[in-house]
C-alpha cells in the first residue's frame, strides 16, 4: 500500500512538473489568436498531384499591407482516400489514410498526390483561387480522395515564440489515441466547410483556432522535436523556469541576473545558454513578450495607456510607448488605428 501511494506521489510531482513548464505555451494561448482563411475542400480524382512551394513575402502579402497576416500556417485532412506526402527535407514520401492530418509552417516544400510517381502540375494557390463555394474538383477520373485543407494566419503583430512555436511539418496519424478530439475537430470544420450556413465563416474560424492548439497539444505529447526552437527551451529545466518565471509575471522588472537566480545559474551561463537556445537575449525576450501582452490589451480600447504601461512592466507611459515603437514599428496610438481600420478584412491582421 505504502508502494503505492508512494508511486502516486511521483506521478503526481511529474504531472505538477509538467504542467509548469506547460504555463508559458498556456499564456500564449490565451494572448495569440488563430484566423482561418482560404478554406476548401479538395475533391481529386487519380491521378493529381500538387505543390506547396516555400512562399515569400511578396506571394502571401497583399498591397494593403496593414491587413495582411503576420504569419501564416498550412494545414490538410485526409477525410477519404489515400495518397502520398513529400516533404522537404523527409527522404521518404509519406503514404497518408483518411483520418491523417498535417500543418505546415510557412517556408516548408511539400508535394501531395496520388502517388509518388505523379508529377505535380498545380500548386495548393492554384487549385484554391478555382474553388467553387470552397469546394475543388481536380484530377483524371480515378480512384477519388478527399482533403479539406486552409491557410492560418495570427491576428496580431507576429512576435517571438509564437513563429517559432510550430514545428516546421507536424504530421498527426489518425490511429494516434491521443489525436480523438483534433479529428473531430478537423471533422467538424470540413462538415460546415460542406453545409455553408449562416455564420459558417465564423464558425470555421474558431474551430481553425481550436485545431491549431490540438495540433500544438498532439505535438508535444507525443515527445517529437522538442531538441530545437521554442519548445527546446520551455522543456530545458533551467531555461524553461526562468521562461515561466517571465510569463507568470511579465510586469517583474526582471533583469539577467534575477533571471538566472530563477533559473538556478551564474548570470554568464544563464545568457549563453539562452541565448543558444532561444537566439535572442533574456531581455530581449521580455521586452518583446511585454509587447505582445500590450497588444493584446490595447485592442480592449477600455484601458489608459498608463494603466496599460504599468501592467507590462513600465513606470511611465513615455517609456512604454519608446519600447513598444521600436519593437512592434508604430507606436501605441498608430497601432490601435490600423488595427481598427483593418478589421473588416477577412480576419487578416495588420502587419507591424
Amino acid at each position: 500500500m505504502d508502494e503505492n501511494c508512494s508511486e502516486i506521489h511521483n506521478l503526481c510531482l511529474f504531472v505538477q512538473k509538467m504542467e509548469a513548464k506547460l504555463d508559458p505555451i498556456t499564456d500564449i494561448f490565451r494572448t495569440m489568436h488563430v484566423t482561418a482563411f482560404g478554406l476548401h475542400r479538395l475533391e481529386a480524382t487519380a491521378p493529381w498531384g500538387l505543390e506547396q512551394d516555400k512562399l515569400t513575402e511578396e506571394e502571401v502579402t497583399p498591397s494593403d499591407k496593414r491587413t495582411a497576416p503576420t504569419d501564416l500556417a498550412h494545414f490538410a485532412m485526409l477525410s477519404r482516400g489515400n495518397c502520398s506526402l513529400s516533404v522537404e527535407g523527409v527522404q521518404e514520401p509519406i503514404p497518408l489514410t483518411g483520418g491523417d492530418c498535417f500543418v505546415l509552417a510557412r517556408g516548408t516544400s511539400i508535394v501531395l498526390r496520388d502517388s509518388p510517381l505523379t508529377r505535380p502540375r498545380w500548386s495548393f494557390r492554384e487549385i484554391g483561387a478555382r474553388a467553387n463555394n470552397n469546394v475543388v474538383h481536380y484530377g483524371g477520373g480515378g480512384a477519388p480522395t478527399t482533403v479539406v485543407c486552409g491557410s492560418l494566419s495570427f491576428d496580431r503583430a507576429s512576435l517571438k515564440p509564437i513563429t517559432e512555436l510550430l514545428p516546421s511539418f507536424t504530421l498527426i496519424k489518425a490511429d494516434e489515441a491521443r489525436t480523438l478530439a483534433l479529428h473531430i475537430t478537423m471533422q467538424a470544420l470540413a462538415s460546415e466547410m460542406a453545409e455553408r450556413g449562416p455564420g459558417s465563416d465564423v464558425v470555421a474560424t474558431r474551430l481553425a483556432e481550436v485545431l491549431f492548439i490540438q495540433v500544438l497539444r498532439a505535438h508535444i505529447a507525443s515527445g517529437r522535436e522538442h531538441n530545437k526552437g521554442w519548445l527546446r527551451a520551455i522543456f530545458d529545466p533551467q531555461v524553461g523556469t526562468a521562461l515561466s518565471a517571465i510569463h507568470a509575471s511579465v510586469n517583474t522588472p526582471w533583469t539577467v541576473e534575477s533571471l538566472a537566480e530563477a533559473a538556478g545559474m551564474s548570470r554568464s551561463a544563464f545568457a549563453a545558454r539562452f541565448k543558444e537556445l532561444l537566439g535572442q537575449t533574456p531581455l530581449e525576450y521580455v521586452t518583446e513578450w511585454r509587447m505582445q501582452k500590450a497588444m493584446q490589451l490595447l485592442q480592449q480600447r477600455d484601458k489608459k495607456l498608463v494603466d496599460i504601461a504599468r501592467s507590462v512592466g513600465y513606470e511611465s507611459d513615455a517609456s512604454f510607448s519608446k519600447a513598444f515603437k521600436r519593437v512592434v514599428g508604430a507606436n501605441p496610438g498608430e497601432y490601435m488605428k490600423r488595427g481598427f481600420e483593418g478589421r473588416g478584412s477577412a480576419g487578416m491582421a495588420q502587419a507591424s
